[in-house]
């Protein structure tokens, strides 16, 4: 395993992260153990869930995906200090999307919600901190999960950032949370965080979780800078675009139980200049011998910007073979032509 640090910490974090959300729904109890199991042996330490997990969110399975990572704690003494705990609190349901089954359909950013977030995710998680506490999704409108294009809400009722760091600000100092990240946020949001920090001496993040992958390479317009320069590395997530870089679906495929398969809600890369796309990296890799998979993650493990890349699976062998991406090497010649199909179909799935 390789490692980075996080953010500006003294924390170092494996280049390959555990993600954690279908367990509860797709994933049993006893298959998140063994996945953790497995993630440990082969060298990851950073382990990432959420309040909201699994997915698709539901009142009914909230909470699932944090209580099985507690139960897999309580049963193997000294697991905690062998992993770095990330989990997020939810945001406001200002899409029809996002749940609002969370407090009484009233998540936000501010104190109450965060404390009580907080609050239920330690006693899940069965531990007394939370490594990197993340922001699911910005407080306020803006253009995330897919969403194209800004939409500006003038006044529109959202907690301030600055009210929300504070708030995080007591958590760290509480020793209930060590370090602070965001997840779905803009370039206008990481500045509007780090100018806060520093000019209040409030908590820095150090993380930001956004997707990255072949479809969808938009964090490279405007935040790939930010992550670099500032320390704000990313944590990426659907690296794999829900499978779809696999292949599996191409020429109308369904395998039955797969994400895509199952739920409507999963079209994020779906389309016509999404399958052409796929079709062309899923080409590109095999004419070179490397697994469609571990050709899109291998490309995702080298990126500059990148501290360390979220990997999901619903079967050990799956885990095995995207862990296996960090021993790929990518020649000049793959990196070329996988640049030519960018060129030819930038970010169609953004």
């Amino acid at each position: 395993m390789q490692y980075k640090k996080l953010g500006n910490t003294g924390i170092d974090v494996s280049l390959i992260a555990l993600g954690t959300m279908t367990w509860g729904e797709q994933n049993s109890e006893a298959e998140a153990h063994s996945q953790l199991d497995l993630a440990l042996e082969r060298g990851i330490n950073l382990v990432d869930t959420a309040e909201m997990y699994p997915v698709p969110p539901l009142a009914e399975t909230q909470g699932r995906t944090e209580a099985y990572i507690g139960t897999w704690l309580k049963a193997r003494p000294g697991a905690r200090d062998k992993i770095i705990l990330a989990t997020k609190v939810a945001g406001p349901a200002r899409q029809a999307a996002r749940p609002s089954h969370l407090r009484g359909g009233n998540a936000r950013h501010d104190r109450a919600n965060i404390e009580a977030a907080l609050h239920d995710s330690l006693e899940r998680l069965q531990t007394d901190h939370i490594d990197l506490y993340q922001l699911h999704w910005p407080d306020r409108t803006t253009n995330y999960f897919g969403e194209l294009g800004y939409r500006h809400v003038e006044n529109e009722d959202t907690v301030p950032i600055r009210q929300t760091l504070e708030v995080l600000g007591d958590l760290v100092d509480a020793g209930k949370v060590r370090y602070i990240g965001l997840s779905n946020e803009t370039p206008w949001g990481v500045h509007e965080f780090l100018r806060h920090a520093e000019s209040a001496g409030l908590p820095r993040v150090v993380s930001i979780q956004n997707p990255y992958n072949l479809l969808n390479r938009s964090f490279e317009v405007g935040l790939a800078e930010f992550a670099i320069r500032e320390q704000v590395g990313l944590l990426a997530y659907s690296p794999l675009a829900f499978g779809v870089l696999t292949g599996k679906y191409l020429d109308g495929r369904q395998p039955p139980g797969a994400r895509v398969t199952r739920w409507e809600r999963f079209g994020r890369y779906k389309g016509d200049i999404a399958e052409t796309a796929t079709a062309a990296y899923v080409d590109i890799a095999r004419r070179h011998g490397i697994s469609p998979a571990q050709l899109a993650l291998a490309y995702v493990n080298r990126q500059p910007f990148l501290t360390s890349n979220i990997i999901g699976a619903t079967s050990l062998a799956q885990l095995e073979e995207n862990i296996g991406s960090i021993d790929v090497h990518l020649p000049q010649t793959v990196l070329d032509e996988i640049e030519a199909v960018h060129t030819a179909h930038p970010n169609p799935c953004p």
